[in-house]
């Protein structure tokens, strides 16, 4: 009877040591496993493109004095056609213009400062905006700006709120492509990485493409856009 309880418990006893070996066995082989995952390399890929702008927004403005107000708006009315009159001869449409309404200040009504040390009671200005696609033909007009000045309208030098614009809507034509640009120069990156470290590289573990930005090339070619994009990814790493 001793002998066979000594038997039992030779059994159990060794079906459980076996049970304990294969169960460190596999719980070494799961950690071994999810430090493997751990393994990772954060890389990013970098797509840069010039493009031309497509849409100009150029305001012209000037001002004007007077004692008198309706001499103020007359000369007002009669400077708007003379700038529309230099826009109409350049080739713009009147679809691509558009007059503001004039703002004009009385010097004597107002609260503060020295209304005496002005030598016109009323001062105006006037905006002459034009919106086009033709970029190129803003761009040869600027140049003749003088010539308004030879027709008595003295126009503002560029401001905060009279600026020439450029813009480029284009940017959904070349998001397909620069994704993908990114995306290969990362990979490139993480690939050289993963071969130094005598690693393969494996699977994306996250991704984020980054954020457009469209700023001028320089300060002297506003017209000339530069297109950026950075993609963040990690990638698996393994043996």
């Amino acid at each position: 009877m001793n002998n066979k309880r000594n038997t039992e418990a030779f059994i159990l006893g060794a079906l459980l040591c076996a049970g304990l070996v294969i169960m460190g066995y596999l719980l070494s082989a799961g950690i071994t496993k999810f430090k493997a995952l751990e393994r990772t390399v954060s890389v990013k890929g970098l797509s840069e493109r010039e493009a031309p702008a497509d849409i100009a927004i150029w305001p012209i403005k000037f001002e004007v004095a007077a004692d008198d107000l309706s001499s103020l708006v007359t000369a007002i009315e009669e400077k708007n056609k003379v700038v529309l009159d230099f826009l109409a001869a350049n080739g713009f449409t009147a679809r691509d213009i558009s007059v503001s309404a004039p703002a004009i200040i009385d010097r004597q009504a107002q609260g503060y400062g020295d209304a005496n040390r002005f030598t016109f009671r009323y001062a105006g200005s006037s905006t002459v905006s034009v919106y086009t696609r033709d970029v190129e033909r803003v761009r040869s007009t600027v140049r003749k700006m003088v010539d308004l000045g030879k027709m008595g309208v003295a126009v503002s030098g560029e401001s905060y709120e009279a600026k020439t614009e450029f813009i480029f809507s284009g940017l959904n034509a070349l998001k397909p492509v620069m994704i993908e640009e990114a995306t290969n120069n990362a990979r490139a990156v993480a690939e050289k990485f993963a071969s130094d470290s005598k690693s393969r590289l494996g699977k994306i573990k996250s991704a984020s493409q980054g954020q457009f930005t469209i700023e001028n090339r320089d300060s002297n070619t506003p017209y000339i856009k530069k297109v950026r994009v950075v993609s963040t990814l990690e990638y698996y790493l393994a043996d």
